[in-house]
């Protein structure tokens, strides 16, 4: 029996970590120079597989991300070739060559930002703007965005080629668009850049309990739509998606135990906190109220400054959150929502309430939905059907940090 390769081991673990943390900035700056989003994609895809044979044996390089980079390249080039393109492709592929300034691309450069405007033309339905942002901009295989969304994997795989396709035949340039067509594609950025941080805040997969490089980068490409936004008025709800962002993140360093379980809201030790960041989310929140244009992400944005304020869990003003819920149900009603509504009422009117709200709603493939219902039984002293409910809740979530808090709570359960 072979002993397993320590180098080996390492060698691909820095391909796995580097793919993971860099792969949408490389595939966007491949995409920004070829101009074709399978031809990025697959010259990346290759140069992943020789660091996959190389690092191992050689060592990981100094600079990993900029060696993916140039060797994708090389590949991007050699399909160029064989293919025979016309003349205007290789004279395209010769820029990278080409000392030059490129011409400009909107009124920022960032090729990942680019890359999402891209994704969230109008030509695009919403489910395939965000499934290719996800697939391009994170790196997600189409297996974890098929189960993020509750999908089969052969529909995903069917959606995102669709999507690709659309933006060749259409011809839609990968650029920011300029301030007087910003403004309609603001609200798909946005929606974007929402359920990316969301992927990020919680993983959908089983090999991470959140993916902070994707946090991170929905926070940064947040921060810079709201700095090309100035031109049109910076509408407050890209300040309300950065507060939701900045808010959720403030908590992160509480949110995982040691043991690799999650730690959820009532239990973190509220001294890791990140203070700063939950200042800078109070201001954009009292700046959003000021301006009294609420929407959806303000909401949001205020329940997370509700729950920031507290410093104890006693000290959380329950009936605001509810009030704040009741006003996002208007704006933007949904049975997640809803759901989230129902644990504020819980703690006002108790869990036989809220349990009859959470039993009304359609979201059986949901892990939280099972997960209120089996906190809610438990507190009625339903053992048998918290139980149960705990067995569904981890049978539908992939997530380990979650799995792991589900079952410390199912093995809490006093005997029936």
């Amino acid at each position: 029996m072979s002993t397993p390769d320590p180098a080996a081991a390492l060698g691909a673990n820095a391909v796995a970590d580097v793919v993971r943390a860099e792969y949408g900035r490389v595939v966007a700056g491949l995409i920004r120079r070829y101009g074709d989003i399978g031809l990025a994609e697959d010259a990346l895809g290759e140069a992943i597989v020789i660091a996959l044979e190389r690092w191992p044996r050689d060592g990981v390089p100094p600079n990993p991300a900029g060696w993916l980079t140039t060797t994708a390249s090389r590949k991007a080039l050699d399909h160029l070739r064989r293919e025979k393109v016309r003349d205007e492709k290789y004279a395209e592929a010769a820029m990278i060559t080409d000392d030059m300034l490129p011409e400009p691309t909107g009124p920022i450069s960032d090729d990942r930002l680019r890359l999402i405007f891209t994704c969230c033309h109008p030509a695009l339905a919403e489910p395939s703007r965000v499934a290719l942002t996800l697939r391009l901009l994170g790196g997600l295989t189409v297996a974890e965005i098929a189960n993020a969304f509750l999908v089969p994997e052969t529909t995903m795989a069917q959606r995102i080629t669709r999507a690709k396709t659309k933006i060749a035949r259409a011809g839609i340039p990968y650029r920011i668009p300029e301030h007087h067509d910003l403004a309609e594609r603001l609200d798909g950025v946005l929606a974007v850049l929402y359920l990316v941080y969301n992927e990020g805040y919680l993983s959908s997969t089983a090999d991470n309990a959140d993916r902070q490089d994707l946090a991170d980068e929905a926070i940064r490409l947040t921060r810079a739509v709201r700095s090309i936004a100035d031109g049109i008025g910076s509408p407050p709800e890209v300040d309300g998606l950065l507060a939701l962002m900045l808010l959720s993140q403030a908590r992160r360093p509480a949110r995982i135990a040691p043991d690799g379980r999650l730690v959820t809201l009532d239990d973190q030790d509220r001294t890791l906190w990140d203070t700063d960041l939950i200042d800078e989310g109070h201001a954009l929140v009292r700046e959003c109220l000021r301006r009294n244009a609420p929407g959806a992400y303000q909401i949001q944005a205020a329940i997370q400054a509700v729950h920031t304020d507290a410093l104890d869990p006693s000290l959380t003003d329950w009936s605001q959150v509810a009030a704040l819920y009741d006003q996002l149900m208007h704006v933007r009603p949904s049975p997640i929502v809803a759901l989230n509504r129902a644990v504020a009422v819980a703690e006002l009117d108790g869990p036989q309430v809220a349990l009859a709200i959470v039993d009304g709603l359609e979201l059986t493939a949901y892990a939280p939905w099972h997960a209120t219902r089996a906190d809610l039984l438990r507190r009625l002293g339903q053992t048998d059907d918290a139980t149960r409910a705990y067995a569904a809740a981890i049978a539908t979530t992939e997530n380990p940090a979650e799995r792991a808090w589900l079952a410390s709570r199912r093995e809490t359960l006093p005997e029936p």
